[in-house]
C-alpha cells in the first residue's frame, strides 16, 4: 500500500473541523491501519484545503490520502467541473483513472457520473457481472478494474464533483470503506465549497442529467421485470430491448409506460 507523510494541520475559525471517525469503524479497520493515522490524514486534508481548496496539487493530496483511507483502493480520482462546465478528472494517482473517467464522460454512464447525478455514494462488485453500466463496465474490465467506490461531493445541497477509488480485485470494498470514503468526501466538499467562484458554471449538464435519468429509468423497469418473470437482469434487458425494437419506441419510452402500469 502507497505510503504518505501527513503532518499535523489546525484549522481556521469559522471553518468545518476535521471529521472524526467514528469508535465503530476504526475497531473494525484492525491493526493495519491505526485510528491515530486516519485521524491524522484527515486533519491534513482539512489544513490543506483550508490554505489552497482549489489548487491542482491540492487535489492531487486529497487523492493519495483517499488512497490511504481506504486501504483497499488500488487507485483515487476526483471528478469536478472545469472552466468551461466540462466534466474533467481533476486529480488521479494513477493514469487509469484518468482512462477510465474519460469513458464515463464519454459514453455517459458510469458509477462516478452516477454518484455525481444522484447524490448518493455507488459500489460496483464486479465489473465482470455489472449490468448498470453495462458498456462502461465492459471497458473498465479491460483496463483491469474490477471494484469501483465512487462518492458524490456535497456541500448545502449542491454536488461539486465525485470522489472515487478502483480496484483490481472484485468484491473487496466492504461497508466500512463506503463509510471511510463518504467521511473524505464530506470534508472535501465543505472545504472545496468555499474555494470556488461564485460564477463557476453548472455543476452537471441538463443532457447528462437527462441520460442519467432515463438510465435509472431503464434500471427501475428491468428490475420489475426481473422479478415478473424471475430472469436475470441481462434476460430482462433484453425483453425490454426486444419491446422497444417491435413497437419502434425507444428502450425508456417502454420501461415508462411499464412502470406507469406498475404504478411506480
Amino acid at each position: 500500500m502507497h505510503r504518505d507523510a501527513y503532518g499535523d494541520g489546525a484549522g481556521a475559525a469559522g471553518h468545518p473541523a476535521p471529521a472524526r471517525l467514528p469508535e465503530e469503524v476504526a475497531d473494525r479497520m484492525g491493526a493495519a491501519e491505526p485510528r491515530d493515522e486516519l485521524v491524522a490524514a484527515l486533519t491534513r486534508l482539512h489544513a490543506m484545503l483550508l490554505e489552497e481548496p482549489t489548487a491542482p496539487g491540492t487535489l492531487e493530496q486529497l487523492t493519495r490520502i483517499t488512497r490511504r483511507v481506504v486501504p483497499a483502493a488500488d487507485a483515487a480520482g476526483v471528478s469536478t467541473i472545469d472552466a468551461d462546465g466540462t466534466t474533467i478528472t481533476t486529480a488521479a494517482t494513477d493514469p487509469v483513472v484518468e482512462t477510465a473517467d474519460a469513458l464515463q464522460y464519454d459514453l455517459e454512464e458510469g458509477p462516478c457520473l452516477s454518484a455525481w447525478a444522484s447524490a448518493g455514494l455507488q459500489r460496483l462488485e464486479d465489473t465482470a457481472a455489472d449490468t448498470r453500466w453495462p458498456t462502461w463496465s465492459e471497458a473498465a474490465h479491460d483496463l483491469g478494474i474490477r471494484s469501483v467506490l465512487s462518492a458524490p461531493l456535497v456541500h448545502g445541497g449542491e454536488t461539486l464533483g465525485a470522489l472515487k477509488v478502483y480496484a483490481r480485485e472484485p468484491a473487496v470494498f466492504s461497508a466500512v470503506d463506503e463509510h471511510l470514503l463518504a467521511l473524505v468526501a464530506g470534508t472535501a466538499a465543505a472545504l472545496l465549497a468555499g474555494g470556488r467562484r461564485p460564477t463557476a458554471p453548472p455543476l452537471l449538464s441538463s443532457a447528462l442529467h437527462e441520460v442519467l435519468s432515463h438510465r435509472q429509468l431503464v434500471d427501475r423497469a428491468t428490475g420489475v421485470l426481473m422479478e415478473r418473470h424471475r430472469t436475470g437482469a441481462a434476460a430482462a434487458r433484453r425483453r425490454l430491448e426486444e419491446a422497444a425494437v417491435a413497437t419502434g419506441r425507444t428502450p425508456e419510452q417502454v420501461a415508462g409506460e411499464l412502470l406507469g402500469e406498475r404504478g411506480a
